[in-house]
């Protein structure tokens, strides 16, 4: 080979060489001085968190979560709801902060539709999800009010909680660990997070008067108000039109209302929010009482 030849290689790899360790030393100088310490509570806190990224402590991510409730003083330890009360003791512990009460929330649809089958009011040829159809007048579905029906709050959901029977969503307690994705996806605000030993729920939404209401649903909640009146604890109210419970006094009344607001509530909306498929026929053999009917 020409020794001119070896000698050009040479030259170009010392070349290369000298640029690349000059560029490296720069980069390490930077990088030094620029530098961002990393407090060692943050990755512990990353450590002990569920990891699922779900979001629902209200940050982007689990790593956004421990950074906030380790520099914020005012987030508090137990906004970790896949983690639940150990996570929530273990971040207490190591940020040094109060954990508060913890407590098991589950997400509940106020829509009474359920196995209906002549809830159609027009036949929606779009794209399949429910942000998208709720803008063409409020969805295929008659009652504006309700469910629409494609399951975005099934796909959101990161637990796998949420399955879509005849295009209603049913919610798996057991799977449910009340992070409140599916409450943000929902256009309707038809989901929230209910005390997991909540004692009632509404299972209406409805803001259309009595009769208008009942003509379009048959398990419309028909705002007579009974559940409003014959509640002792004053846990049952109207809110924004539609018949809410608060879940802390009723809770804290106790069992002595002998369930007033289910007993008072003729269209069963107030019913018991955790039985299993309250809303839904057991199979197909099975015949729904004249309360469970009205609620069909």
């Amino acid at each position: 080979m020409d020794p001119l030849y070896i000698k050009l290689a040479i030259g170009g790899l010392v070349l290369l060489g000298s640029i690349g360790l000059f560029f490296g030393i720069g980069l390490a100088l930077v990088a030094h001085k620029f530098a961002v310490e990393v407090n060692p509570k943050v990755e512990a806190v990353k450590e002990v968190l569920a990891g699922a990224q779900c979001g629902g402590c209200g940050f982007a991510g689990c790593e956004a979560y421990a950074e906030a409730v380790v520099n914020d003083p005012d987030v508090p330890p137990n906004l970790c709801f896949p983690g639940k009360a150990s996570v929530a003791e273990a971040v207490a512990q190591i940020t040094g902060k109060q954990m508060g009460a913890m407590e098991d929330l589950v997400a509940v649809v106020h829509c009474a539709r359920s196995i209906r089958k002549d809830y159609k009011k027009y036949d929606y040829i779009g794209y399949g999800r429910c942000s998208g159809a709720n803008l063409a007048f409020a969805g295929p579905t008659d009652c504006q009010y309700g469910c629409v029906g494609f399951g975005e709050c099934a796909g959101a959901c990161p637990f796998d909680a949420i399955t879509m029977e005849n295009h209603f969503p049913v919610i798996d307690e057991d799977l449910c660990v009340g992070c409140g994705t599916c409450v943000k996806t929902c256009p309707k605000h038809l989901i929230t997070l209910v005390p997991k030993k909540a004692r009632v729920v509404v299972r209406c939404s409805t803001q259309n008067t009595g009769k208008l209401a009942h003509q379009i649903c048959e398990a419309a909640c028909m705002h007579c108000q009974s559940c409003i009146r014959d509640c002792p604890a004053e846990a049952v109210g109207l809110v924004d039109g539609i018949i809410r419970i608060d879940h802390h006094k009723c809770l804290e009344y106790g069992q002595q209302c002998d369930e007033a607001c289910i007993k008072a509530c003729f269209m069963a909306h107030a019913i018991q929010p955790h039985l299993a498929r309250p809303l839904f026929q057991k199979s197909d053999s099975y015949e729904p009482t004249a309360q469970e009917a009205l609620a069909l």
